[in-house]
């Protein structure tokens, strides 16, 4: 988790303009044919990126091959899909923690989050995807889970977390593979369900992505959080 963003520019949607809050901004653009949106720490980047969004998005970038799973820009939710937005992490590493989720399907949103006393970024991240597929009431429908934690996205797409569980939850190495009880019960989870995984940059203006993270900070701030009881540190 970073700085999270408390400005969204809106450039294309119901309502455009500025709005210092996530769920105000996200009933200007939820539905919304081409809306164009994108998050900003102040409220100056907005105005600035609001004057003129087109130039933003035309500047060239250095080419760079993409890896599998990994996905530009294009997180919007789609029609017929259910598509779930996941983020965590933990002050100090390890230390308090929380997760947050946001899932869309047709319209419809679901938040969820949680949090723990003592626990770590990964364990938060995997307890994201882990929930909401628990949560997950349209389990007929394909789903696209969104993460910015390249541990949780390539440990499904580039199959090591079946490979850790084969080996007994052992590396390629030799050495005992983390955070074993969470990989264990996501790659449970998946079984018999259509789920793509795709890795988003985080804290990028991705308003989805931004909101996960606003829901796992205020998680991890709650006083009496459980114990994570499967961190072993």
């Amino acid at each position: 988790m970073a700085t999270k963003k408390k400005f969204y520019a809106i450039a294309v949607g119901a309502k455009p303009g500025i709005y210092d809050n996530w769920p105000e901004a996200n009933a200007q653009v939820r539905g919304f044919p081409g809306a164009k949106y994108k998050g900003f720490p102040t409220r100056h980047e907005a105005e600035r990126w609001l004057e003129n969004p087109q130039a933003a998005s035309v500047v060239p970038r250095a080419k760079s091959a993409r890896k599998p799973g990994q996905v530009a820009g294009d997180t919007a939710p789609k029609p017929g899909e259910v598509s779930i937005y996941t983020d965590g992490g933990a002050r100090f590493n390890p230390g308090p923690g929380g997760y947050g989720v946001v899932q869309i399907y047709n319209g419809e949103i679901k938040e969820l989050c949680g949090g723990y006393r003592h626990t770590t970024n990964n364990r938060m991240e995997l307890m994201g995807c882990i929930v909401a597929l628990r949560e997950l009431e349209h389990r007929d429908k394909p789903v696209t889970v969104y993460s910015d934690s390249r541990y949780v996205v390539n440990g499904i797409n580039k199959g090591w977390a079946k490979a850790w569980r084969k080996r007994g939850w052992l590396k390629s190495n030799k050495a005992p593979a983390l955070n074993p009880d969470l990989w264990a019960e996501l790659l449970d989870l998946l079984e018999g369900l259509d789920v793509t995984f795709k890795w988003v940059r985080g804290h990028a203006g991705h308003p989805q992505n931004e909101r996960c993270d606003e829901l796992a900070v205020a998680c991890s701030a709650k006083e009496n959080l459980p114990v994570d009881t499967g961190y072993k540190g």
